[in-house]
């Protein structure tokens, strides 16, 4: 049996991952690893968590989701051992967001995450405009779970984040799963890893930024394409 270490979005509270999870054959055991809610931890912070949610003797992927994704690349640098590979998905090395916007992002982060999130900004960014009602409302739930300046200094974190000296001394293979409708995570993010890791395989997937939870069974089927290129099992 192979083990997939899930690592979750900005809410961290890995609720999201429900669908995918349930999709997955029974020969890979999901290990959804939970972020908390109250206190405002940092990359380095966090990556102790990750690190004992993982397999010591089983072989495992990391599969990092958008906000987790600089921290599945920090994690798989230091090489742990059993790690086989590692899945990008909707994802960065360094920040998403350059130049003013930037700025403007880090000075407005704690007023504008003290509001709740509308549905109109849920589906514009996140899940898109033809997203189920029962997907919107699992989203909404989920990051309003988490304390305001949790999330503000979660988003912080992302628009700081540059791990791509980290990425660099990766070695094992890596999946990035694009999401082609993706509004917060750009094409230009994939180019830079790319840059870095040329080798690394790309899945497309028409949908938004929240593609596991829009495009689940094909992203579960490219999930599973790719760890049996890694570490070969029964499919079951």
């Amino acid at each position: 049996m192979l083990k997939l270490v899930l690592l979750p979005g900005m809410d961290g509270t890995g609720k999201l991952f429900s669908e995918f999870v349930a999709l997955l054959p029974s020969s890979c055991e999901a290990v959804i690893v939970r972020y908390p809610t109250q206190e405002p931890l940092l990359y380095q912070d966090l990556e102790g968590i990750v690190r004992a949610a993982c397999p010591v003797t089983e072989p495992f992927l990391i599969v990092a989701e958008s906000f987790s994704t600089p921290l599945g690349i920090k994690f798989a640098a230091k090489q742990p051992a059993n790690l086989v590979g590692i899945v990008l998905c909707a994802g960065f090395a360094a920040s998403p967001v350059r130049g003013w916007r930037r700025l403007v992002g880090l000075l407005l982060a704690p007023l504008l995450l003290r509001v709740p999130l509308p549905n109109f900004a849920a589906k514009f960014w996140l899940v898109g405009p033809n997203a189920p009602a029962s997907l919107l409302m699992a989203v909404r739930s989920a990051i309003s779970s988490v304390r305001p300046r949790v999330l503000a200094a979660r988003l912080r974190a992302v628009l700081e984040c540059d791990v791509l000296a980290e990425l660099s001394q990766i070695d094992i293979p890596i999946l990035y799963i694009q999401a082609n409708g993706d509004r917060l995570v750009g094409a230009l993010c994939l180019e830079a890893i790319q840059r870095i890791n040329p080798k690394l395989k790309v899945a497309s997937i028409d949908g938004p930024h929240l593609v596991l939870q829009r495009q689940p069974r094909i992203a579960s089927e490219a999930v599973v394409e790719f760890a049996q290129s890694c570490c070969p099992f029964e499919m079951s």
